[in-house]
């Protein structure tokens, strides 16, 4: 059985850690009733007493977690986050020498987190992941979880990233990154998620992209009645707001990992992703989109051919990108519950003519069917699309950057850290031009051909 670490990253990067930790306890406890630690929890769990039975409760009130702890490194320039989660419910699940804090925050400024904080604590974050690597018996995958936007997230997320490269080469790095809304209200956040941009392209195999703006708008049509969500949705506050966006997130890592952890009728191993989505090292950014929008409190019933359409539709992707203007370079169909592989079968060749896919790879998908569905639900799809619209996303992005950089707007914050100098901006801006010029090419390299996909 092979291992994950996550390494959560910033406020919001542990924020949807402890979504994970708490969903995925609560996926375990549902499938096994007992209790009893086994090979597939322990893909993201240590069981430090070394006995069969394991406590996988996060009940209120706190119930104690003694047996298990997280594969899990956490950091942030902030200790209120890691506080908090100390003193929750799951604040059992982690141990101090997996947690990096300080004390003030990098400013959302991306130079900060990168380079001065990054200089300060690497030592301790390469120790603290090779301690909990050396506990796994076959480490398979990081997933690192950041924003894009702020200083911490972006900048020593980032940091992190090349850390894990240069020193674990060999293992899979999958980014999972929450870029900010076009009306964000932190006005460097286009600096800082270009920069970081340019980092996560040079040295993730995968990654997974969010954005708030589309998390939201996905919340908002969460629930079977509308207008009770929308109403709810405003009332409930922004801390409830961001709880769901996040629980979102947390469910496209439990539905990649979900072979790993349980057994189906096609697992996918986690390595599968990258060797059958990424046709070229840095073309590696899959889009998520999730079907049915349900949670364990608010179940929703779908039939399943209406599920599989759906995540093939903006209004259940987690990014604003339109997929329908794009050419896919390969899809992924991770399907969860009591599914036949016959019914994959069908849904896949009825979707395929309505999909374009570039004329060098006619066996783009790649299906996986893990036979234990999310708590409360039949079964739900997870689509990873590797697809040229992403250019659209990183073009208006680049806009945004462009506005600040042409006057050296709020540059001087960045240039003034030690160890940032004005070829690393130009390099990051150089970066994405490069990408939007890359699926660029590959839109446009041949006209697009229809087909009937093979199944693999």
């Amino acid at each position: 059985m092979t291992q994950s670490i996550v390494l959560q990253i910033g406020q919001c990067g542990n924020q949807i850690g402890a979504q994970f930790w708490a969903s995925a306890l609560k996926e375990h406890s549902s499938h096994d009733s007992r209790g009893l630690y086994s090979d597939a929890i322990s893909s993201f769990f240590r069981n430090v007493d070394g006995i069969d039975q394991c406590n996988m409760s996060v009940r209120v009130p706190p119930a104690k977690i003694q047996q298990l702890r997280a594969r899990a490194v956490l950091i942030d320039m902030e200790e209120g986050v890691l506080n908090n989660l100390l003193r929750s419910n799951l604040g059992e699940l982690f141990l101090s020498t997996e947690l990096i804090g300080d004390v003030s925050g990098a400013g959302n400024n991306w130079a900060t987190g990168f380079h001065f904080y990054g200089e300060r604590h690497k030592d301790r974050i390469v120790e603290a992941v090779r301690k909990e690597a050396e506990m796994c018996d076959c480490l398979q995958s990081f997933f690192i979880l950041h924003s894009m936007g702020g200083g911490t997230g972006s900048g020593l997320g980032t940091r992190t990233l090349a850390l894990l490269a240069e020193h674990f080469p060999e293992v899979y790095r999958f980014v999972v990154p929450v870029y900010p809304s076009n009306d964000d209200d932190v006005i460097t956040s286009p600096y800082n998620t270009v920069l970081a941009m340019n980092q996560i392209t040079e040295h993730a195999n995968c990654v997974v992209p969010a954005e708030n703006q589309a998390l939201s708008r996905l919340c908002a049509a969460s629930d079977t009645a509308k207008v009770d969500t929308i109403r709810s949705h405003v009332s409930e506050g922004k801390e409830k707001a961001f709880n769901r966006m996040n629980s979102l997130v947390s469910k496209v890592i439990l539905d990649i990992t979900a072979s790993a952890r349980f057994e189906g009728t096609l697992n996918v191993d986690i390595n599968e992703i990258s060797m059958n989505l990424v046709p070229f090292p840095r073309a590696h950014y899959l889009l998520p989109a999730i079907a049915p929008l349900a949670t364990p409190k608010i179940p929703q019933q779908r039939h399943l051919d209406a599920i599989f359409s759906d995540v093939l539709s903006p209004s259940h992707a987690l990014c604003s990108a339109d997929l329908r203007k794009g050419t896919y370079l390969a899809c992924a169909m991770l399907v969860r519950g009591n599914v036949q592989v016959s019914d994959i079968r069908r849904n896949i060749d009825k979707l395929s003519e309505q999909m374009n896919f570039i004329h060098w790879n006619k066996d783009g998908w790649k299906t996986g069917l893990c036979n234990v569905p999310p708590v409360k639900q039949m079964f739900s799809v997870l689509a990873l699309s590797n697809n040229t619209c992403i250019k659209y996303t990183f073009t208006e992005l680049q806009s945004r950057f462009n506005k600040l950089f042409q006057r050296k707007a709020h540059l001087h914050h960045y240039l003034s850290v030690d160890g940032m100098e004005l070829e690393q901006v130009n390099e990051a801006s150089t970066s994405l031009q490069d990408q939007i010029s890359l699926y660029d090419e590959l839109e446009n390299s041949q006209p697009v051909q229809f087909y009937r996909p093979r199944v693999m």
